[in-house]
């Protein structure tokens, strides 16, 4: 007679190499550093949201008594809200579109091209982005009184644009880095010239990444307070980020309602623009489908 078979045991992970999962452990003081940076983040927000409710707003944060939208309703205007932010919304796109153009066109040679010079060049770039706006605008508003260019928003729009291309050259020679040459060259034996294969070929692949850039400079431009506020001068043309300064008076008087409730709406296109980025962010930028097409 045979001996019956012993019965199997099943190895729990980590017991053939010598290692058991031990319980989880937490970290006392990270969990409280964790939590104390995030009160420092959302407190602000909590007394943004709090203070533009309240028609009685202070610096304070509290709840309250009444809560209403008195002051959105207040700052519903043409003046107060709808011109500026128009005009931020001219101004972010139109240095977005610009600086994504020239930033194209300086990318293109840089990535297909190989010399010498290639890598100094782009350090120097690299190096462009470091220069403080401030170190530069005595002299260009000099050169805007010169040229008469003051108070316009075309020649504010260029300026800005130029001061973003740094950074924007640098991130769109990475993604074009990651277009295989091989399909530029199987269009090129089609009969397609360097433009019609970059306009065709390589743009499309890379939008995902040309979408990064584009929101990347429009943010920076939404935001940007100092270039609006030394460049354009009359109200007709400010953008938002420079017309929030008419809520605070004179002899330290400051309308926090409308503060907040300002505040909320000029950071509503800014949140837009985060979830399109989240949502793009889960979408691969690998190529390999093209490849094998």
């Amino acid at each position: 007679m045979t001996a019956p078979a012993k019965a199997s045991r099943v190895v729990p992970p980590g017991e053939a190499t010598g290692r058991t999962r031990g319980p989880y452990r937490s970290s006392t003081p990270a969990d409280v550093a964790l939590l104390l940076l995030g009160a420092c983040f959302l407190l602000p927000l909590l007394w943004l949201v709090l203070a533009s409710l309240d028609a009685d707003a202070s610096h304070e944060t509290r709840v309250p008594a009444q809560a209403g939208l008195e002051n959105f309703a207040a700052i519903m205007t043409p003046a107060l809200l709808l011109q500026p932010l128009w005009n931020s919304l001219v101004l972010s796109t139109g240095t977005a579109a610009a600086t994504l153009v020239a930033a194209v066109l300086a990318a293109y040679p840089l990535s297909r091209y190989r010399s010498r010079f290639t890598t100094p060049f782009m350090y120097t770039v690299l190096f462009g982005t470091c220069l403080p706006i401030t170190a530069i605008m005595v002299p260009v508003y000099g050169l805007f009184v010169q040229l008469e260019l003051l108070d316009s928003m075309p020649a504010t729009i260029l300026f800005m644009a130029a001061t973003a291309l740094p950074m924007a050259i640098w991130m769109t020679r990475n993604f074009m880095d990651a277009v295989p040459a091989s399909l530029e060259e199987a269009a090129w034996v089609d009969g397609a010239s360097r433009m019609t294969a970059l306009r065709t070929i390589v743009l499309p692949l890379m939008r995902q990444g040309l979408g990064v850039v584009f929101i990347f400079v429009f943010i920076q431009a939404w935001g940007n307070f100092f270039v609006p506020f030394v460049l354009l001068l009359s109200e007709a043309n400010q953008p938002a980020a420079v017309s929030i300064f008419s809520f605070f008076g004179q002899h330290g008087a400051v309308a926090y309602g409308q503060l907040a409730a300002f505040s909320i709406l000029y950071s509503l296109p800014v949140l837009a623009l985060y979830v399109i980025v989240a949502k793009g962010a889960g979408s691969s930028f690998a190529l390999s489908g093209a490849v094998r097409g």
